[in-house]
């Protein structure tokens, strides 16, 4: 049960730092803010909570680390299940925090911090361009994880490794999707605000657990393991 309250403590600081810079203070801060509110919550949690649960707060990375042989079938339903929550809980906390302005706040109208693509979202891009960055990106992101926390990785900077892997991934990728990688992470927000952020959502999920589950196979099948 522990390992499962991290994940959710976990989850829920990523999503209520990483979209609470974006929605609160996004214009002030930009790409550059942004990016780096999402990785240091990472390597945050990565210090706090790493050696109870290893940090995962991303349901691809529980899939490419259960695909990689590392975990159980058990924990990782537990894992999900605690991660989806607190992206939830964390993404109604930032719901209400916003909706304490004077002048009031419409989520579906001024977002939360939700992924998407196409036309009126960000950079506009098109949706091959969406699933292609999230696919890649993922993948990565997972791979870099994977490698930093096997044996004879020097494990004390893999949090750090870790972090500033998801800082670049946000800084070239939030004109594309807002950035993903964590199909968590995109059922808060989403959830709330609706709309084409929930129809859109699909591709959050796929993509990112398709993207861990190719890089666990990488290293079960030690083409990348030490």
């Amino acid at each position: 049960m522990k390992k499962y309250v991290a994940e959710f403590i976990g989850t829920f600081t990523l999503v209520l730092f990483g979209c609470g810079a974006a929605v609160v203070a996004g214009q002030q801060i930009g790409v550059l803010g942004i990016s780096f509110a999402f990785g240091f919550a990472l390597i945050a949690m990565a210090y706090g909570i790493g050696p109870i649960s290893g940090c995962h707060i991303n349901p691809a990375v529980s899939l490419g680390v259960f695909t990689a042989g590392r975990m159980s079938a058990a924990d990782l339903i537990g894992y999900i299940i605690s991660q989806i929550l607190g992206a939830i809980a964390a993404a109604a906390l930032l719901l209400l925090i916003v909706k304490g302005k004077v002048s009031g706040y419409d989520a579906c109208a001024s977002g939360l911090g939700q992924n998407g693509w196409g036309v009126g979202y960000l950079g506009e891009y098109r949706f091959g361009a969406a699933a292609l960055f999230e696919l890649v990106a993922t993948f990565l992101f997972i791979v870099v994880i994977l490698g930093s926390t096997q044996e004879q990785a020097p494990s004390q900077l893999a949090g750090l490794a870790i972090g500033i892997t998801l800082v670049v991934i946000h800084i070239f990728g939030i004109q594309i999707t807002g950035v993903s990688v964590n199909p968590a992470r995109s059922i808060g927000p989403a959830l709330f605000v609706g709309g084409q952020a929930l129809s859109q959502l699909w591709l959050f999920l796929f993509f990112p657990s398709l993207a861990g589950i190719l890089a666990g196979l990488m290293f079960r099948s030690k083409l990348l393991e030490k």
